[in-house]
């Protein structure tokens, strides 16, 4: 990934160690943060577009293995001891009924809330193909769709951008996977929830708000003018389309997760621990194709 592809504050400096990208405060030398030692606070287990369904493979993806791909995250996890479990959109893949897409979230819903209690689902396209968002809430025991909470002194935000450019809400089929948005009222809502908060931020959302391609929220100029404005957000985690990335805009770093649901086999899984520290550090480790990150 080239130099190009990021926009820094001023007084900051990027270096590379380890082959981990790391973004630090221009006053601190490379060697004396690769000898810090990180001591995170706040430890999350992070997975996205696992895609389960009981159904044969389809070019890259591999459906049914995302069942077996959760069991191995959920050792480690286990082993990392995390307090929090964010889902990060796409937990299912579509079907043609409306019982054949609940009995797909009831199996894979089962294995997933079983690693942690603090559990957190955002919604994806494909959560809401052939469901209603209120039947995917029902099916996971989530009341809200957007929200946000607070865990050891940082603002975690979640957002929902599965509604059409006129404002109605995906489901059913009824949508177009291309376009996504989120409405007005939710932007309103956003505005207040950032303006009430003094904490640092942390988002999590499912299409992405550093593109304007088919995997963009089409109206994430303006979701990034607010959380720029906010001047407390440290970094977005997101899905949706399906690899590593990272961007850096206005001072917020950007961070695409790879998909669970690629590849055949435990060596093509993709997850990741996201690690806080006292100082609003960001440390995401991740295991087989999911890539490391420190964000500082």
């Amino acid at each position: 990934m080239s130099n190009q592809n990021f926009r820094f504050n001023l007084g900051r400096r990027a270096f590379l160690i380890n082959g981990t990208l790391t973004l630090a405060a221009g006053s601190i030398c490379p060697h004396a943060l690769a000898i810090q030692k990180f001591q995170p606070k706040l430890c999350i287990g992070l997975v996205t577009d696992l895609h389960y369904a009981d159904k044969p493979p389809a070019g890259s993806r591999h459906y049914r293995e995302s069942l077996a791909k959760l069991d191995a995250a959920a050792v480690q996890f286990q082993k990392d001891q995390i307090s929090v479990l964010v889902e990060l959109g796409d937990l299912i893949d579509a079907a043609d009924t409306v019982e054949k897409e609940q009995n797909y979230l009831k199996t894979i819903n089962e294995k997933f809330s079983k690693i942690c209690k603090n559990r957190h689902y955002v919604i994806g396209n494909h959560c809401v193909d052939t469901l209603k968002k209120e039947e995917f809430l029902a099916g996971v025991g989530q009341e809200k769709t957007y929200y946000s909470f607070d865990q050891e002194g940082i603002h975690f935000i979640v957002l929902d951008s599965c509604f059409r450019s006129d404002g109605v809400a995906y489901e059913r089929k009824n949508f177009q996977w291309t376009d996504a948005n989120i409405p007005q009222a939710e932007l309103e809502w956003l505005k207040e929830d950032l303006k009430s908060n003094d904490k640092p931020v942390i988002v999590f959302a499912h299409q992405r708000l550093d593109v304007s391609n088919n995997h963009g929220v089409k109206n994430n100029k303006q979701v990034r003018n607010l959380l720029e404005s906010s001047g407390n957000v440290i970094a977005v985690f997101q899905g949706h389309s399906h690899k590593n990335d990272l961007n850096t805009i206005g001072g917020i770093h950007y961070c695409t997760l790879v998909a669970m649901v690629e590849g055949t086999g435990l060596a093509n899984n993709g997850f990741s621990t996201l690690n806080i520290d006292e100082q609003g550090n960001v440390q995401l480790t991740g295991f087989q194709k999911q890539q490391s990150r420190k964000l500082n």
